[in-house]
């Protein structure tokens, strides 16, 4: 067993590796946005970039000054000094940045700095600033959806192809057709302008701090927009496995022993139809938090989501990585927990077994 985690541990560190890897050469190949900031700001950024050795700093007496002075557009970055003379910041070529900036993440942890959000700021300063924002809404709509959405499977298991079956599995087909941005749009009308219940954006530090109710009911809208298409597949996988089993011949044999309905849905359908359910779970969670980018930006929510679009957007390339990091080693670590959780839910299942 351990033999296998540590097979699969070393797997993932080599696919991450790659997936970065092809990440960051490609997005350095893309056209480099200038930071926006003033004149000191800009200067002390290339200086930091001409320390991680990202960029060469060419001054009068330097090689190539000469073709810079001729051609100043084909720098990233001139300044003028008090002298009079011309200093001029060009990057290097991409994949001499790619072995600085691996070099950098091995030896100094160091990501890069932000050139657009926050220019001169680490970029892994911002994102670890965000990151528990996502992760409590994902962590409480798991929470919620989880139960309601297996208890909702079972009770219409139970009630198969009766009325109440009817009802929930036409609710759940509708609920996961609908688009999350149009659900989302709807509660703000109706919840957020209309009947104001909830405020209109995410509630900032400092009103949360004034107002504990106001950090409350921010949440309602965006753990309802999370909690619905959870539920809706976790009701529908539930349903469907639940049915399954008890129309399954070794149920149909413990009836025939003595065991009433309840006692053979409990104590045999229950645990049988969890085996595939219950590594769903960890999988939806990975699912919920890459699907509330759109729900952080409609909202307002200063979260990891919210700012992969955001860095994107703005060409802010070290915070696109650190983000493309963490929800890369998220879906990879999600996986490889998925695998292990068969075993514990079965006992039979022996991952990485010989036979």
């Amino acid at each position: 067993m351990w033999k296998y985690v540590l097979k699969r541990l070393g797997l993932l560190l080599i696919t991450t590796f790659i997936i970065l890897s092809l990440t960051y050469i490609l997005l350095q190949c893309l056209p480099l946005e200038a930071p926006r900031g003033n004149t000191t700001e800009m200067i002390s950024f290339y200086n930091r970039q001409v320390a991680l050795g990202y960029f060469q700093r060419v001054a009068p007496g330097d090689s190539g000054y000469e073709a810079f002075i001729a051609n100043p557009e084909a720098a990233d970055f001139k300044m003028t000094l008090t002298t009079g003379e011309t200093v001029f910041f060009s990057s290097l070529p991409v994949m001499v940045r790619y072995v600085r900036w691996l070099g950098n993440i091995v030896l100094r942890w160091d990501w890069g700095t932000s050139t657009q959000i926050s220019i001169g700021q680490s970029a892994i300063s911002i994102i670890l600033r965000r990151l528990p924002v996502s992760m409590k809404l994902n962590i409480v709509a798991m929470i919620i959806s989880v139960p309601a959405g297996i208890g909702l499977g079972i009770w219409a298991a139970l009630k198969k192809n009766k009325m109440t079956d009817h009802i929930i599995s036409t609710l759940v087909m509708v609920f996961i057709s609908v688009p999350s941005f149009v659900l989302i749009s709807f509660m703000l009308i109706w919840m957020a302008y209309g009947a104001k219940w909830v405020p209109t954006q995410w509630p900032s530090a400092e009103m949360a701090a004034v107002d504990w109710k106001i950090a409350v009911r921010g949440y309602v809208i965006p753990v309802l927009a999370l909690c619905f298409g959870s539920i809706c597949g976790f009701a529908r996988y539930t349903r469907a496995e639940l049915c399954e089993v008890m129309s399954s011949e070794f149920l149909l044999l413990a009836r025939t022993k003595g065991l009433t309905r309840a006692q053979a849905v409990v104590k045999h359908a229950l645990r049988n139809s969890m085996v595939p359910i219950v590594p769903m779970i960890i999988g939806e969670f990975v699912g919920v938090l890459s699907g509330s980018m759109i729900l952080e930006q409609l909202y307002g929510i200063p979260g990891i989501g919210s700012l992969f679009v955001t860095a994107l957007n703005a060409k802010d390339y070290s915070v696109v990585m650190v983000d493309m990091a963490i929800y890369t080693l998220i879906g990879l670590l999600a996986t490889l927990v998925v695998d292990l959780s068969y075993g514990i839910v079965d006992p039979r299942i022996r991952m990485g077994a010989s036979k």
